[in-house]
């Protein structure tokens, strides 16, 4: 029976922020653990530096909510009512991708959070994107408002800090992956530590499985399995 590979297809870890790997971003992440309501923060860097991360994470802290640019616009709408109730936190994804509509929306809720900052309805916004704000090719009224708090820039991590967080996540496992492994996988795999993480967690199944020692040959033909096996559109 064949076995399906997970190298692609696993589930990321829940995020959190105890599970982000920080690197240089230590004023960031400080800033969202002391976030309180009548707070916003708005986050930016290249696409792998956590973004995402951080805004479901905070999500999930204050039992929030979560918006990507992909969520229709009537759902970001209905906050900028004065009868909807809100929620502790609204966390807003790649806004520099968000539609005409859910731009306008946005632009009413940073509105209704200035106008309920020190009230006990105040509620923090977290939105992030990939540009700084006056940067972003977006409405020019909401550009001003994304900076009316806190802003801060997400630099990648290094080299090094990637190296050491897949083994810090293969130690937790009871894994331990040589060097020549690490140097592997930072060269030729994902950057991202979602699917770095996920990398680690689908070697030690397999690992397992198979009753293999974790080696850069082994690695080779799991992700050459992989690929063999994706779906091919004609």
């Amino acid at each position: 029976m064949h076995q399906q590979l997970i190298l692609d297809i696993s589930p990321a870890p829940q995020p959190t922020l105890a599970n982000y790997v920080v690197g240089t971003n230590q004023q960031a992440l400080a800033a969202l653990h002391e976030c309180s309501p009548g707070r916003a923060i708005y986050l930016w860097g290249p696409q792998g530096v956590g973004r995402t991360h951080l805004l479901k994470a905070m999500a999930e802290a204050h039992q929030g909510l979560y918006f990507s640019a992909f969520t229709p616009s009537a759902q970001l709408l209905r906050f900028t009512q004065d009868d909807t109730p809100l929620p502790t936190l609204l966390a807003i994804d790649d806004v520099d991708l968000l539609n005409t509509a859910a731009q306008s929306a946005l632009f009413g809720i940073y509105n209704r959070w200035r106008l309920l900052q020190g009230s006990k309805q105040a509620f923090i916004i977290l939105s992030a994107g990939a540009k700084a704000p006056l940067h972003l090719e977006i409405r020019d009224d909401l550009r001003t408002r994304l900076a009316w708090d806190l802003v801060f820039y997400l630099e990648q991590l290094s080299d090094d800090a990637r190296a050491q967080a897949i083994q810090n996540r293969a130690q937790a496992r009871g894994l331990q992956l040589s060097p020549e492994v690490i140097r592997w996988v930072l060269t030729h795999y994902s950057r991202n530590m979602s699917r770095l993480s996920a990398l680690v967690d689908a070697l030690d199944h397999h690992s397992l499985v198979r009753k293999r020692a974790i080696t850069v040959p082994f690695l080779r033909q799991l992700l050459a399995e992989q690929t063999a096996n994706k779906p091919h559109n004609d």
